[in-house]
């Protein structure tokens, strides 16, 4: 999907345990359990005409978990759940690739899997998207080498999984709520 109006600022969010709950590798669209909170957050942000945008490694396909038809399935599904509670996802940009998969077509060292920022640069491209102004909300440090590798802000969120960090996070947040209540207010600076 594409916005007309052309932004220059998107808050780019990840999919598992940002926006919904992730039993590993999830291959059935109807597995989809949306997080608390989560859809009234992208609402907000859909309010103030911020673009969001997910961008997630999906290293199942290279595994031979599901096929990207399958993932095409669930991301439609969830936008529909999504819309469902009032909130629009403006597009979604996976890896399907890991070095260790499977199937030999996914098998390969790419510049899409975060922490490499080929996602946030395909989608800066389609969006008309200036980088270093651009946000993103994660539940694990790669997300906020990710970001940072663009000169992005990063929130992560606080989890169970929260790791040594190799990136300091831009905030720490409790919710995706409370990442996109900092991130407009950051917006006002």
């Amino acid at each position: 999907m594409r916005s007309s109006a052309r932004p220059t600022t998107a808050v780019f969010l990840d999919r598992d345990e940002t926006i919904i709950r992730d039993p590993g590798y999830l291959s059935d669209p109807n597995g989809i359990d949306i997080l608390p909170g989560a859809a009234e957050a992208i609402r907000v942000l859909n309010e103030s005409g911020i673009p969001a945008i997910i961008i997630t490694n999906q290293s199942g396909i290279a595994r031979g978990f599901f096929k990207e038809e399958t993932l095409e399935a669930i991301h439609k599904r969830l936008t529909t759940l999504l819309a469902g509670q009032g909130a629009r996802i403006d597009a979604i940009y996976y890896c399907p690739h890991h070095i260790d998969g499977i199937r030999e077509e996914y098998r390969v060292a790419c510049t899409c899997r975060k922490p490499q920022p080929g996602l946030l640069l395909r989608a800066a491209e389609d969006f008309g998207l200036d980088l270093m102004h651009c946000y993103l909300v994660g539940d694990k440090p790669i997300d906020i080498e990710t970001i940072h590798k663009v000169g992005g802000k990063g929130i992560l969120l606080r989890t169970g999984e929260n790791m040594a960090l190799k990136a300091i996070p831009d905030f720490m947040a409790a919710s995706i709520k409370d990442a996109v209540h900092w991130i407009l207010k950051d917006m006002k600076r």
